[in-house]
């Protein structure tokens, strides 16, 4: 399984990617929304992880861009942000 995880903080990033990586998920990297993008559109990925608060583009914003753009990929969105109205957005 190809999984695309978005994250900005390196840490994190790593420590999803390793986590993913030892459950035997082929597991591709990208810091920003724009990057986030380009990948889901050029490589066929079965999920992506998708964090809400990214530079370049938010989360949302790309999920709207990717969807728009006819991918029906399941995406996982990773928030810091508690609120329900946040939740519904999501």
């Amino acid at each position: 399984m190809r999984v695309l995880l978005v994250e900005d903080e390196p840490h994190a990033a790593r420590v999803l990617e390793k986590g993913l990586r030892e459950q035997a998920y082929a597991v591709d990297v990208v810091g920003d929304g724009e990057a986030a993008i380009f990948q889901a559109e050029t490589t066929d990925y079965d999920a992506i992880i998708l964090d809400v608060m990214l530079p370049l583009k938010d989360g949302l914003a790309v999920c709207r861009t990717l969807r728009g753009g006819g991918r029906d990929v399941p995406i996982l969105m990773l928030t810091a942000r508690d609120a329900v109205e946040a939740r519904i957005e999501g």
